[in-house]
């Protein structure tokens, strides 16, 4: 049954507060909708509020050995793209914000990121290794147009020489082409560009505000084109819903001159969960019990599986099965696979009141 309160152009259908930190349920308030426009439903649009979020530091360190690096940097929390799968949600829940419709309006932006990005890469003893961007919220969503925080690091890392890892769900990443160019000729970035479905009626409201698929397999052709070694990362895979895309996505990656492509399955931890049956609910319920069966397969028997290793990959008949279409079709359409290392020797701290002298 169609719910009254979905919101047009987002991707969670509520707004639940998560109650892991004995936080109270919260409705929507009226200081964060726009009041000024009206839906055929009578519910006023929701307008993204940007809040400015002043840290101490910018590099984030883990040492989750089912990862492949070891430090990020994210320019934002929150992300406008509002994909209901997004494992990131539940960071919005240690801000007292719900991980539903807050996570994809309430936004935090970091100004000083690239200041304190420049200060920690010049501290005494700092030992460099890629830096991943795209980790958490995406650093290329829409607000990225306006405040630029992304660019003024990748600026930061191109100026020092560190090596840098992309993923996004964006074709943004073209407009700092002219700073990852050079660092593509030093060896020094590589690209990752998410694409979860070709599908516009699917993506119209798994990831409302993310660009289209084409787009994005659009961006992976022109940053190959440029020397950018560019993958396609097919994720997540949501089976019943976005699996049967897989091949097709495949082929449309080696079409783009994809140097690699890997796939994931749906994650659905925390709050995650929940809203995604919501969601399910008001798209699919065709097919709810269904995907969320063939979900818990892969989970072992739950609704997520937060083990290191298993929790990317899933496990069972359904895993094996994803696991081998994928190598098929890697194999039929020649995709290379191109590990590339990023280098590290050429890093050089960033400079401080006296001049380098070479």
């Amino acid at each position: 049954m169609h719910r009254p309160d979905v919101r047009h152009g987002r991707g969670a259908p509520e707004n639940r507060t998560p109650t892991r930190y004995n936080l109270p349920e919260r409705e929507a308030d009226g200081d964060w909708l726009d009041a000024r426009e009206e839906l055929d439903e009578g519910l006023p649009p929701l307008r993204t509020t940007v809040t400015v979020e002043k840290p101490k530091t910018i590099i984030t360190k883990n040492s989750s050995p089912d990862i492949g690096f070891d430090r990020s940097v994210n320019a934002y929390r929150g992300c406008e793209h509002g994909c209901i799968y997004c494992f990131a949600r539940p960071t919005h829940a240690f801000h007292d914000l719900s991980p539903g419709l807050d996570f994809e309006s309430r936004l935090f932006a970091k100004p000083d990121a690239a200041k304190l990005l420049r200060e920690e890469l010049g501290k005494k003893g700092y030992s460099p290794r890629p830096i991943a961007m795209g980790t958490n919220t995406d650093p290329y969503q829409p607000i990225e147009s306006k405040w630029r925080i992304t660019r003024a690091c990748v600026e930061v890392l191109l100026e020092t020489r560190h090596p840098l890892t992309i993923t996004t769900k964006s074709d943004r990443v073209l407009r700092d082409l002219d700073l990852l160019e050079p660092m593509a000729e030093l060896g020094i970035v590589s690209v990752a560009v998410s694409i979860t479905s070709l599908n516009p009626d699917v993506s119209r409201t798994l990831e409302p505000r993310a660009p289209a698929g084409r787009k994005r397999l659009a961006a992976v052709k022109r940053l190959n084109e440029a020397g950018v070694q560019a993958w396609v990362a097919i994720a997540p895979v949501i089976p019943a819903i976005t699996d049967y895309e897989l091949e097709h996505i495949v082929e449309a990656a080696a079409e783009a001159g994809a140097k690699g492509c890997f796939y994931l399955p749906v994650r659905l931890p925390y709050e995650v969960a929940p809203l995604f049956r919501a969601w399910l609910d008001e798209h699919y319920p065709d097919r709810a019990a269904k995907v969320m069966g063939i979900i818990q397969s892969l989970r072992g028997g739950k609704d997520n599986d937060p083990n290191w290793f298993t929790r990317m990959q899933g496990f069972g008949p359904w895993a094996d099965l994803l696991r081998t279409r994928f190598e098929k079709a890697v194999k039929k359409h020649g995709i290379p696979q191109e590990r590339l290392s990023l280098r590290t020797d050429l890093f050089r701290p960033p400079e401080g009141p006296q001049m380098r002298l070479f």
